[in-house]
């Protein structure tokens, strides 16, 4: 199965394993620069060279060498699951994609059919019931993951632990997990683990946001989103990622973690 999501650095100073939708551009982009000197020009999930990514055949020997040696610093980023299923809807399933048009061509006329959601009209820009569509998109999400019906779950909204765990069942070992709320603090410890070819200074970089504007803006608090239902159902599909990666599932209003990850229990639960 190899090492699906991972990119490294071309001068390998530091590998990442990606979660979507947890500030993946960004730290991308990081890397990109802390090699080149300049961030690579479009969507660095674009990008084809200047950086390895497991998806270029050619950088997958590279990957897995250094992987299964420990040879460089390991590291990935999580978020809070009830803003990261949120803004997955509005991002992917309200909003229209780079390429002008919706995501996954037929999805949303599937939503729309099998489940009433609802997202504005062809163009997204129709007024709608944010909450109700989005409880039945929740409905979806769960329906995909627990039974993969009617599909395979997307990885906009697979759970992290998912995505995580696949590094380290197959010999990965992370050195540093930070979250999405804290990035500047998270990332610099990352920068201070790696010898970089070009100096990175945070305050400076610009925040890549790659979603951004494809979908309606978000008109309610994150609360108001999540009935008591809507958090059975978050519970059901996301336990592992509120537990490991110390998030708040009792309130959805506080989308800060409440402590730091803890890589050995990390390790040991993802690794089975």
């Amino acid at each position: 199965m190899g090492f699906p999501g991972t990119w490294m650095t071309q001068s390998e100073t530091v590998v990442y394993r990606v979660v979507p939708k947890c500030a993946c551009s960004s730290i991308g982009q990081i890397m990109f620069y802390s090699d080149h000197g300049e961030f690579f020009d479009g969507d660095i999930h674009d990008a084809t060279g200047g950086m390895h990514k497991w998806a270029i055949e050619a950088s997958q020997p590279l990957i897995e060498k250094n992987v299964k040696r420990h040879k460089s610093y390991a590291f990935t980023c999580v978020r809070n699951p009830y803003t990261r299923i949120l803004s997955s809807f509005f991002d992917k399933i309200c909003g229209i994609q780079r390429n002008g048009k919706r995501y996954r061509g037929n999805l949303v006329p599937l939503l729309t059919q099998k489940y009433g959601i609802d997202v504005g009209g062809d163009d997204g820009k129709g007024e709608f019931d944010q909450i109700a569509s989005f409880r039945r998109f929740l409905l979806f999400a769960r329906d995909t993951i627990r039974f993969k019906k009617p599909m395979e779950p997307d990885i906009h909204w697979s759970a992290m632990s998912g995505h995580v765990s696949t590094f380290i069942v197959n010999g990965g070992r992370y050195n540093h997990v930070f979250f999405t709320e804290k990035f500047d603090e998270g990332m610099q410890v990352v920068l201070n683990n790696m010898t970089t070819k070009h100096k990175v200074n945070l305050k400076k970089i610009p925040k890549f946001n790659e979603s951004e504007g494809h979908g309606p803006k978000r008109l309610h608090p994150v609360e108001d989103y999540f009935d008591d239902l809507s958090m059975h159902l978050m519970w059901e599909i996301y336990r592992r990622d509120f537990q490991i990666f110390k998030y708040d599932f009792d309130n959805p209003a506080n989308k800060m973690p409440v402590a730091e990850v803890d890589l050995e229990e990390l390790h040991a639960k993802l690794g089975e």
